[in-house]
């Protein structure tokens, strides 16, 4: 296998397989980047087992064939290469190492057989539809946050993509929660999609693909079966896993019958929020929310700094139900916020019942919130 690649073009394509890799395994061809020229074509594949990322890289190739290198010491090397230079690969086969020279810089770097990489073979991927890749970033950036980190939890360490009834018609419809605050994001349903199954995309995957994401402009194809599925964006293809577990049923916890309503702007709201929070560095100290008519008075306090307290009246504030105190804590409040654009509406029970939040605008998201004690 011998090639020339632009440093540029092939630290791209390195930074993106390399992310997949596990630093700390105990196999050791999990640590490498599979390097295959076939036909002129460069391809760089990395994998961890649950996900494998498949580039193909514009290069000069001179010379077919494959080898496997480490992929963090490879990217960092070629990440510490002066800009403009050209990249030269050369494995002459069996059990060589491989050379890489640019400029006066040279280096071999220890190979393993290709023969022992791991192929993630798709198999049949029956369901395929395509998704603008605007679409696909906003329904992550939308959801994701909610994930639950909780292992023992497996079955909500995924964003649950699937079809869903929507007001008159099928959705596709996206939701996370960690048993805290749930995310539900619907889109159109992509032509193709109506047969898919409920599929649940690890946490990692959805990571990883929101970072190709934001390299990519056009479609996005979307290939899955019960087991796995398959992103195309561009030169990239991105194949997971999917989890083995039944999402539990998300809607049972979705207030149906919240009336009381407050409107406020979403600037207003997470500024007051990230003002009163700061008196105290607990990540999950509640900020209070109490309420009367065309009022809003958020507080909070630590009994090792103070108090703080912030009024947001009528000119910023719309609420004409009765009193009402609430609390929440201050990050999941500014998780969901973010995602609003200007008027953040909050429609509450009580103030120990779930709380559901939207956009004012924008019907396609729901957001459901567990208050805290206060």
């Amino acid at each position: 296998m011998k090639l020339k690649a632009d440093r540029a073009t092939l630290i791209k394509a390195l930074a993106h397989v390399q992310s997949v890799v596990e630093r700390r395994n105990t196999i050791p061809i999990l640590a490498n980047v599979m390097i295959a020229v076939r036909d002129g074509r460069l391809t760089l594949t990395a994998t961890d087992m649950e996900i494998a990322i498949v580039e193909d890289v514009a290069a000069s190739t001179t010379r077919n064939g494959a080898c496997t290198a480490p992929a963090a010491t490879l990217y960092e090397i070629v990440r510490r290469l002066p800009d403009g230079a050209e990249v030269e690969l050369d494995h002459p086969g069996g059990d060589a190492q491989l050379a890489l020279r640019a400029g006066r810089y040279a280096t071999s770097l220890v190979v393993l057989p290709v023969e022992d990489f791991p192929s993630m073979n798709a198999g049949t991927l029956p369901h395929k539809f395509h998704l603008p890749a605007v679409t696909l970033r906003a329904v992550i950036d939308r959801t994701r946050f909610a994930i639950s980190t909780e292992e023992t939890r497996y079955y909500l360490n995924g964003i649950y993509l699937h079809v869903a009834e929507g007001e008159g018609e099928r959705m596709l419809r996206a939701v996370a929660t960690d048993g805290h605050r749930l995310a539900r994001v619907e889109e159109p349903l992509p032509e193709g999609a109506g047969a898919m199954p409920g599929v649940i995309i690890p946490r990692k995957t959805v990571a990883e693909l929101r970072k190709l994401l934001d390299e990519h402009s056009g479609d996005v194809e979307v290939a899955l079966s019960d087991t796995r599925i398959q992103f195309h964006a561009g030169p990239v293809l991105l194949t997971s896993k999917l989890i083995d577990g039944t999402f539990p049923e998300y809607e049972r916890v979705i207030p149906r019958d919240n009336d009381k309503v407050l409107r406020v702007g979403k600037k207003d709201f997470s500024d007051a929020v990230a003002r009163v929070a700061a008196i105290s560095s607990e990540r999950s100290r509640p900020v209070k929310l109490s309420l009367a008519r065309d009022l809003l008075v958020l507080s909070a306090s630590s009994p090792d700094q103070g108090t703080a307290s912030e009024e947001l009246d009528a000119d910023r504030v719309k609420y004409e139900a009765g009193p009402l105190e609430i609390g929440f804590q201050a990050r999941y409040l500014n998780d969901i916020t973010d995602q609003i654009k200007e008027q953040v509406e909050f429609l509450f029970s009580d103030g120990s019942a779930p709380t559901v939040v939207r956009d004012a605008a924008d019907s396609s998201a729901l957001y459901v919130l567990m208050p805290m004690r206060v």
